[in-house]
């Protein structure tokens, strides 16, 4: 079983930066992809990025050169650097782990956190 916390949201400018975290717990920690999604209100979840136990990663058109995802198995921990932020990046941002390879959709992810909000100011 694994379970997943994320912290690190907040409320920052348009232009200014933040690193999520999400800690895992679970002894398969290390051989899972994990990823980030994130809802905006009113929007379906969506796919942010995603990184392989091999530390290969793929990301949305829409955060690329803008956000890196890295991953700690030491530390059973994966992080999301988020550069150049815009209010559109305003969402609540979830992690989640499962699957294989380097899946983009939510469905082929079994282990999700509650979630943290990120908001940008205009």
């Amino acid at each position: 079983q694994v379970q997943l916390a994320e912290s690190g949201g907040g409320l920052v400018q348009g232009g200014g930066s933040l690193r999520l975290s999400c800690a895992a717990s679970g002894s398969t920690f290390s051989t899972y992809p994990m990823g980030w999604f994130r809802q905006a209100p009113g929007k379906e979840r969506e796919f942010v990025a995603t990184i392989s136990w091999t530390h290969r990663t793929s990301y949305a058109d829409s955060v690329k050169g803008r956000f890196t995802i890295s991953r700690d198995k030491a530390k059973n921990s994966v992080f999301l650097q988020m550069n150049s932020l815009k209010p559109e990046d305003t969402a609540v941002y979830y992690c989640a782990a499962g699957g294989s390879g380097l899946p983009r959709l939510g469905y082929e992810y079994d282990y999700w956190g509650q979630g943290t909000q990120v908001t940008v100011s205009s």
